[in-house]
């Protein structure tokens, strides 16, 4: 039995910034992974960024140097860091961990930005 809490995304300008977190709970004895996904209106998911619980991360082209994924897996804990957001990042975002053979996913939250 696991489940999965994600923090509220929200409105945000041009520019601005965002920290997004995600949190595990439950039967948890493997945590092997977490990831960020986002699906756009009308477009694929797509994933955003990775870490493994050996803390090696991963990131889209499209983000890269913009977002920073981090985790605290003794929380069994998530986050993504968004910095310099454009439009075109405007997306509802799901965190995703791998726990043991098993993948699980939140349940999304709307990030806009918008001038």
């Amino acid at each position: 039995q696991v489940q999965v809490v994600e923090s509220e995304g929200g409105l945000v300008q041009p520019g601005g910034s965002l920290r997004l977190s995600c949190a595990a709970s439950g039967s948890i004895f493997r945590l092997n992974a977490m990831a960020w996904y986002r699906q756009a209106p009308g477009k694929q998911r797509e994933l955003v960024a990775s870490i493994t619980s050996g803390g090696v991360t991963d990131y889209a082209d499209s983000v890269k140097g913009r977002f920073t994924i981090s985790s605290e897996n003794a929380k069994n804990t998530v986050y993504l860091q968004m910095n310099s957001l454009n439009v075109e990042d405007t997306a509802v975002y799901y965190c995703r961990f791998r726990i043991g053979y098993t993948y699980y996913w939140g349940r999304g939250t709307q990030v806009t930005v918008s001038s």
